[in-house]
Order: structure tokens, then C-alpha cells, then sequence
């Protein structure tokens, strides 16, 4: 099967059509296609703001450097609150698995055989992307690699969800479980522990020093603040669960969520805690290295408004042809974003060769905001064709591979991809991509079957 970019909108047809014949079959359980549009919703706008944010920055006609819009714009860092969309992602993830994974925990299987599945699911199209990037770094050896170096480490940097991802579903079981004991409390209890840490990090023990927390946060190193990357992250997971037994629901419950958020926000920028929720501020402050108890804001935010949304969001799917377009972003989700950011080598190029505007100096100069419509042109239209090979060559691999259920070929499989993972979000793409590649091919061949290889 040949696929090009009509290749693509022939597997959107068939998307389309499996979306239709599912909701046409009264006697077959319809999926749940809220979930799917929210996750769908939330890596769309991860790839548009990843985009949007990279400045491309042009000397004499030549692309020599990007530049990050919250370092150029301050008021920036108000919009990410809209699109700092993880914990969305989280929060649906969560609840699409729960009814899963407590069924296995009835009937006695092994929850790390589920997550070797997860694994292994993640692990076969970031074996092409780190593939793809290693043929760049061999390819730019010879060719002077003028704009692999230049967006070097924007190229795994995005890796750090992956890594983030495994290791909270990894604790999802243990999540159902607190969810089955415990209900909401389980939630609040999470977040009284993310607080107790940030607390501790700071070392405000007395209430009268919390008003300034978050100013006392940002002015420590790390530290015991670490442990918020397990407990900050692991709130909407199981927020999500709860969600998904109908522990909470309704617009008017919506609404006061998204008034929460506003007001948790609102709280913690005050007690200084920076105002951006990705990256960092020109201070070099963080809300995500590691992550503060100001991201729960987020959380509220965006569950609030996915309860708003809930009842007309599920009119609109009961559509056929918007059921097929989001059964299309389901299945295309995940490649496009892992390749979305190699879509911006290609459009650099071309944005080069054509004259095109895409560096329009700085926020306020005239052409600044036309010049980002150029950029975000530019990487449409070359995402198109990355997509469409990534496409030709997942159909030339098995669709589903069974994978193991050996307890050591899950660990060691696991921590390969991890490690591997890791080596190339921490070095980039030259020389992080060709290190990393080992891992999470050997992840690869350890977490599937050997019986069914």
C-alpha cells in the first residue's frame, strides 16, 4: 500500500467509515468518543503551540537560530494556562484505562504485564522517530547539519511526556485501587501531599509564611520538590478515575471547577510562583522542574471546562463524519506528536529559500504576528509529507504485536526504554538520538512475545 498525502486522506476515509459502522450497529457497544476528541483536542494543541512558540530568528536571508516566545513576550505566559494541556491528557488517559485495569485486577492478572503493553505500544514509533533522527546526525556529518544544530535539542525535547507518561500509568492500578478505597478523598489527599512538599521545599512551616509560598518555592533549588513529579502528576490520573465512576459530573460542577482553577491560579501567581505553566520565566523560575503545587490550577481549569463542554461535545459526536475525524486524529495522534517538531527542519528550509517572513523580529514590531502565521504555514505544510512516510512505513509493520509476559523482559524492557528515552531528551539529538535508539529498540525486543516474534 502506497501511502502519499492522499494516501492519508484514504486512511481517513476508512477511519471514517469503522467511526460510522460502530455507531450505526445498535447491537455493538458504542466507544466512548468523548475521551478520544479530548485527547485528540489536547495533542493538537500541544503540536500548534510548539509551533507558535518557536521563533525562527534569520541573518542575511539565512536561518541561523530560534528563539522561545515566552523569553520574548512576557504576557505570553498568561496563555499558558490555556495550553498547558498535560494534565488534560492525563485526566482522559486515566479514565479511558480504569475500567481496564480493574477488570485485570479482579480477575488476578499482573498489572506490569498491562503496563508492558503500554510500553511496548510507545516504544515501536519512537524506535522510527530516534531512527529517523539518527540517519539526520549520520546525514549532517557530511553536510555541515547548519539546521539539525540548530534545532538540536528542540527535536527530543518533547520526549519528556513519553517518560512521564509510562512511569504515572505504571502507578494506575494503584491509583483504581485508592479510587475503589478512598474515592475523592484520594485525590485530596494527593494534593495535601504535593502541598506538604512544596512546603517543605520552601521551608515554610509556619502558616504565616504561606501568602509568600511560591515566592519561597522558586527562590530553593529542587531538592525534596522532586517528589511533586510523581505526586502533582499522578492528581489527574486520579481525578480521572473518579470522573469515569461518576464520582462528579454536571455543567454546575464544571463551573465551579473552572472558578477553582481561576482562583487557585490567581492564588499562587500572587504568592509567587511564576505565571507560566511550560518552560521557564526570564528568572529561570519553573512550575515544571519540577512540578508546583500552581499546576493543580491547570487541572481545574481544564476538568471544569470539560464538564461544561460534556453534554453538547457529545451531541456533536453522535455526527458520523466528526466521529471519523476523530477516530482519524485518534489513530494519527501519537505519530504526530512525536514527528511534529521534525516538520520544522524542512520549513526552516523552505521558509530560507522562498524569502518567506517567518522572523518578524519581536512581539509589537509590524509583521510579528502575520510572520507567525507564515511559520505555522510553513510546518503544516511540511508536516504533511512526514506524516504521509511515517504512514507508508507503520503499514508495513504488523498492526499489533503480542508482548511478553516474562516479568524480567518487562523490567528490563521498561528501564531500556526509559534510559534510552532519557539519553535523548537530555543530549539532544546529536548524540542523544543514536544512544537512545539502543534503549528503546532493545525495549523493543524485550517487551514483545517471543513465542508470537
Amino acid at each position: 500500500m502506497c501511502v502519499g498525502p492522499g494516501g492519508l486522506l484514504s486512511l481517513y476515509s476508512r477511519h471514517s467509515i469503522q467511526a460510522a459502522s460502530t455507531l450505526s450497529q445498535p447491537g455493538k457497544q458504542k466507544r466512548d468518543l468523548y475521551p478520544d476528541a479530548l485527547r485528540a483536542l489536547a495533542l493538537l494543541v500541544v503540536v500548534f503551540g510548539h509551533w507558535f512558540a518557536t521563533l525562527p530568528r534569520l541573518e542575511g536571508g539565512e536561518f541561523i537560530a530560534t528563539d522561545h516566545l515566552l523569553h520574548e513576550w512576557i504576557p505570553a505566559a498568561f496563555l499558558t494556562w490555556a495550553v498547558q494541556v498535560v494534565p488534560l491528557f492525563v485526566f482522559v488517559s486515566a479514565a479511558v484505562s480504569a475500567d481496564g485495569v480493574a477488570r485485570r485486577m479482579h480477575q488476578g492478572h499482573s498489572q506490569l504485564q498491562w503496563w508492558g503493553g503500554r510500553a511496548l505500544r510507545l516504544a515501536r514509533p519512537t524506535v522510527t522517530y530516534l531512527a529517523a533522527l539518527t540517519l539526520f546526525v549520520i546525514a549532517a556529518q557530511f553536510t555541515g547539519g547548519r539546521f539539525l544544530d540548530t534545532f538540536d535539542g528542540s527535536l527530543t525535547i518533547h520526549l519528556w511526556f513519553l517518560i512521564m507518561l509510562l512511569v504515572i500509568q505504571a502507578l494506575l492500578p494503584l491509583s483504581v485501587e485508592a479510587d475503589r478505597r478512598f474515592g475523592l478523598g484520594a485525590v485530596v489527599g494527593l494534593i495535601v501531599l504535593s502541598a506538604a512538599v512544596d512546603i517543605m521545599r520552601a521551608g515554610a512551616f509556619s502558616p504565616l509564611q504561606w501568602p509568600t509560598l511560591g515566592a519561597r518555592v522558586t527562590g530553593t533549588d529542587g531538592g525534596i520538590g522532586w517528589l511533586n513529579v510523581f505526586l502533582v502528576w499522578l492528581v489527574p490520573q486520579q481525578l480521572g478515575i473518579a470522573w469515569k465512576r461518576g464520582r462528579f459530573k454536571g455543567a454546575l460542577t464544571g463551573l465551579s471547577l473552572f472558578a477553582l482553577g481561576v482562583a487557585w491560579l490567581v492564588a499562587t501567581v500572587i504568592s509567587g510562583y511564576p505565571v507560566g505553566m511550560i518552560g521557564q520565566d526570564l528568572d529561570g523560575n519553573s512550575n515544571m522542574l519540577p512540578p508546583t503545587l500552581a499546576l493543580i490550577g491547570v487541572m481545574w481549569l481544564q476538568v471544569g471546562l470539560v464538564l461544561l463542554f460534556e453534554q453538547p461535545a457529545r451531541w456533536l459526536l453522535d455526527r458520523e463524519r466528526l466521529a471519523g475525524f476523530v477516530a482519524f486524529l485518534g489513530a494519527f495522534g501519537m505519530p504526530l506528536y512525536l514527528w511534529h517538531k521534525l516538520a520544522e527542519l524542512p520549513a526552516a528550509w523552505l521558509g530560507e529559500k522562498i524569502g518567506a517572513p517567518i522572523d518578524a523580529g519581536s512581539p509589537g514590531d509590524p509583521g510579528f504576528w502575520s510572520g507567525r502565521l507564515w511559520w505555522l504555514g510553513l510546518c503544516l505544510l511540511m508536516v504533511v509529507p512526514v506524516l504521509a512516510i511515517v504512514a507508508w512505513i507503520e503499514t508495513q509493520r504488523r498492526k499489533t504485536v503480542p508482548h511478553s509476559e516474562s516479568v524480567p523482559a518487562i523490567l528490563i524492557g521498561g528501564l531500556a526504554l526509559l534510559l534510552g528515552l532519557g539519553c535523548a531528551l537530555l543530549m539532544g539529538a546529536m548524540p542523544g538520538a543514536v544512544i537512545g535508539l539502543v534503549g528503546v529498540v532493545l525495549a523493543s525486543l524485550l517487551l514483545r512475545s517471543r513465542q508470537n516474534a
